[in-house]
């Protein structure tokens, strides 16, 4: 059935269920399946899921509201639920929706072609869930869902024309940490860490297919312990063997804890020097009481002293965080501690998120929602003005350098800009038609003019001006030429906000 069946799959959530989607998009490539623009053209289609908040899994049910009534009329249509909602949701989903054919947790992902073929074989529901394997001792399954993973990771090769300029590498799953409000160790299961061999052997695939930025990617990305022949493998030391891949020219990581930090791994970003400057470091709240309540080991004091020991050693570094407002509990006075932390860290960017209870977390089983809904948005809107504040000062003091930056294409606004032009029959229009968008080594998005000629290479960019969304500047030289292939820089875009022109 699958060879030469159509797929549309959409991704919510995080980076790790970006690179997921890479990999399944892989094996159904593999089996001559292609890929199609919407649900409704697709003869399967899957839902990547995130269950770290309630939005995304209220975006994910009112995809499948849609898809109900699609199926009525096509009933050969195969409906698929995949990532954590479905480990989280378990068979209810399906007994809810009897319209939905499949459910493949994290961990069972590996099994997503049988799990097709054997809908479309017998037309009855299936489901590959960790939970439902409860025969099965938690060594046992912690051993199967590894392997499981470490052979779609191991199988992965990028499609043909499939961009990988910047590529994530997964060097962790699952988390141990259980902070009361994260879902994620329930439906990623227990911490492992890949062998560092294998991580080393898929970083220099990528390079081969013209990845010039890696980003190595775990729940808690800087916990990563490996053992091997009775040594210990620190995430340091996996940094210093991932450096040493040749013609790789950056490297990111992604996300890290604060409570398990090795000053080791600031040693190795001030002395390799393709370790990018940038740590995203979420602090979730600038209260130590809610700290206390969220179930995170360190104080808003411990925070602070990690971020200086940061700057000590890696001077330019940028910063990037996570916070959650409106925390059972969370006062005024609560709130006012986590204004006053943002403030005095100047983060480059925040990621700020309303609480919202998530179902068999410990706050949901003994904690109390009772921060108003209309508190938590004015919190959210106070902190994140106040970042917007910060950030823009930030870039600010940035013009007038130079910064080295990665071409990854033409801003979503210069697509605009070169569509209605050709819809025009191509009349010439002062606007972003040539408009280029990348990234710093410290993260920060910087738009330029210039061709396709130059998407995949490094550049001198001075900078010349700054907005709340980017910074602006002009090329002043090219460091390292592209190395994809010229068809692959014509199709190359990245989706941004428009810009403000002049």
């Amino acid at each position: 059935m699958l060879k030469d069946a159509t797929y549309c799959l959409e991704t919510f959530g995080c980076q790790m269920n970006v690179l997921d989607s890479q990999l399944i998009e892989g094996q159904l490539r593999a089996l001559g399946m292609r890929p199609v623009a919407t649900a409704h053209e697709a003869d399967v289609v899957l839902y990547n899921t995130c269950s770290v908040r309630e939005h995304a899994e209220q975006k994910v049910l009112s995809r499948l509201g849609v898809l109900r009534r699609i199926k009525r009329h096509q009933p050969e249509k195969i409906i698929g639920v995949i990532g954590c909602m479905a480990e989280r949701a378990g068979k209810a989903l399906l007994a809810n929706m009897p319209h939905v054919d499949l459910l493949c947790g994290p961990g069972e992902l590996n099994q997503l072609p049988a799990l097709i073929e054997e809908v479309h074989a017998r037309h009855e529901q299936v489901a590959a869930l960790a939970g439902s394997l409860s025969r099965r001792t938690e060594v046992l399954q912690r051993a199967l869902e590894y392997d499981s993973l470490e052979a779609l990771d191991l199988a992965r090769r990028p499609a043909p024309g499939q961009n990988v300029l910047q590529s994530y590498i997964r060097v962790q799953r699952g988390c141990d940490k259980f902070c009361t409000f994260c879902v994620v160790p329930f439906t990623r299961g227990a911490e492992r860490s890949r062998p560092p061999a294998h991580i080393v052997d898929e970083a220099q695939m990528l390079v081969d297919h013209g990845a010039r930025e890696v980003t190595l990617l775990g729940q808690t990305v800087n916990s990563y312990l490996h053992q091997q022949g009775g040594n210990p493998v620190s995430f340091a030391k996996l940094l210093e063997r991932v450096h040493a891949v040749e013609a790789l020219d950056r490297i990111r990581f992604v996300t890290s804890y604060p409570a398990d930090w090795d000053e080791d791994i600031f040693r190795v970003m001030r002395d390799f020097p393709r370790i990018c400057p940038y740590l995203h470091l979420p602090a979730q709240s600038g209260s130590d009481r809610v700290l206390k309540a969220m179930r995170r080991p360190y104080s808003a004091a411990g925070y602070l002293n990690l971020i200086d020991k940061a700057r000590r050693y890696v001077p330019e570094i940028s910063l990037a965080g996570d916070f959650i407002v409106g925390f059972c509990g969370e006062t005024e006075q609560d709130f006012q501690a986590t204004l006053e932390l943002v403030r005095r860290i100047e983060y480059k960017n925040l990621f700020v998120f309303k609480y919202s209870p998530r179902p068999g977390t410990v706050a949901d089983r003994r904690l109390t929602d009772d921060v108003p809904d209309s508190v938590k948005t004015r919190r959210c809107n106070e902190l994140l003005a106040a970042q917007l504040e910060l950030g823009l000062a930030q870039k600010q003091r940035l013009i007038g350098r130079t910064v080295e930056v990665l071409v990854e294409g033409f801003s979503k606004a210069a697509r605009r800009a070169q569509q209605a032009e050709q819809e025009r029959g191509g009349e010439a229009t002062k606007d972003f038609s040539r408009q280029l968008v990348g990234r710093s080594r410290g993260d920060w998005i910087t738009v330029f003019d210039g061709d396709a000629g130059l998407i995949g290479a490094l550049v001198n960019v001075q900078l010349e001006r700054a907005t709340p969304l980017a910074l602006q500047g002009r090329v002043v030289s090219v460091a390292s030429p592209p190395r994809m292939p010229a068809a692959r820089r014509e199709s190359a875009h990245v989706s941004l906000p428009v810009l403000a022109a002049g």
